[in-house]
């Protein structure tokens, strides 16, 4: 006899499940999140330097490689398209590149910032702020826990 439905769920790892859900929550977010960002005239990767350089003003280019989400391949290109576009300089400090927006740069910066995260905060609203906590918690101990 065939299992049902239910029975296969039940024989598979929570886990699973989990991480399913977890890829389509994400997915969603980040949808929301490049729509945002291209009525900016933004892409993710552009919008993730934006953000580091404009809350880390002078932050040396090795440390925003460090700290993105994006891949770290394309970094210099990334960082030429954006200083060619008016918003990041590179200051050559010896053989470091440190990194500030430009006043175009620090304008797009105030009003995108400020949305991506009023949308963030929208998105995830149907949890209480304890909820939101739990689920910050939870998720850090899976990040402290995965080696990447």
């Amino acid at each position: 006899m065939k299992p049902t439905c239910t029975e296969r769920h039940r024989s598979r790892h929570p886990a699973v499940f989990a991480w399913l859900r977890l890829a389509r929550v994400f997915q969603k977010i980040d949808a929301h999140s490049e729509r945002l960002f291209r009525t900016h005239g933004l892409n993710r990767a552009q919008f993730d330097v934006l953000a580091h350089v404009g809350a880390t003003q002078g932050m040396t280019q090795q440390q925003l490689a460090d700290s993105l989400v994006v891949t770290k391949g394309n970094i210099s290109q990334l960082l030429n398209k954006m200083e060619q576009d008016g918003l990041i300089v590179r200051c050559h400090t010896g053989r470091t590149n440190c990194l500030s927006l430009t006043p175009c740069g620090q304008a797009l910066f105030q009003q995108v910032v400020p949305q991506q995260e009023a949308q963030l905060a929208a998105l995830l609203a149907p949890l209480s702020n304890a909820e939101q906590f739990e689920l910050l918690r939870l998720l850090r101990k899976l990040d402290q826990h995965i080696e990447g």
